[in-house]
């Protein structure tokens, strides 16, 4: 991995007969450039530099089956600024992938430099929890 791959950490359960490096694999294909049909620009431009690459994979402890795959991700793939295409690029079409039986993102890493290209709220996560008045919990939203 490089300093400024964007890295995640899925829980994958692959479908049975499915081995965990390939289901890894075609997470992070499925998440960045790869797809389940034919497209006529493939040849248009090497997608190497754009390619997600599953890097390692690792049983999850006391879990028959699942497995922690970590994915890198080239900066380059990603839109500055744009939390919803960093977002929608990472998990918006992998979690239906048939080869998988679950999916679940654990964890995500930003880089510094990436992470600063987004403009973020006006004043900090404390002024918002006031104003919401929710406290000791994540904050979602959509």
């Amino acid at each position: 991995t490089k300093d400024t791959d964007i890295l995640a950490a899925f829980r994958v359960t692959p479908q049975p007969g499915v081995p965990p490096e390939e289901a890894g694999a075609a997470v992070a294909a499925e998440s960045s450039t790869g797809t389940w049909t034919t497209v006529w620009t493939d040849g248009l431009t090497s997608l190497d530099r754009y390619k997600g690459r599953c890097y390692h994979i690792e049983a999850v402890a006391g879990e028959e089956n699942q497995f922690i795959a970590y994915v890198a991700y080239p900066l380059d793939l990603f839109e500055e600024g744009s939390v919803t295409n960093m977002f929608t690029s990472i998990v918006g079409n992998v979690f239906g992938f048939k080869a998988l039986r679950a999916l679940r993102l654990e964890d995500l890493r930003i880089p510094p430099a990436y992470s600063k290209t987004f403009q973020g709220p006006p004043h900090g996560i404390q002024v918002e929890r006031d104003k919401l008045n929710k406290y000791g919990r994540p904050l979602l939203g959509c």
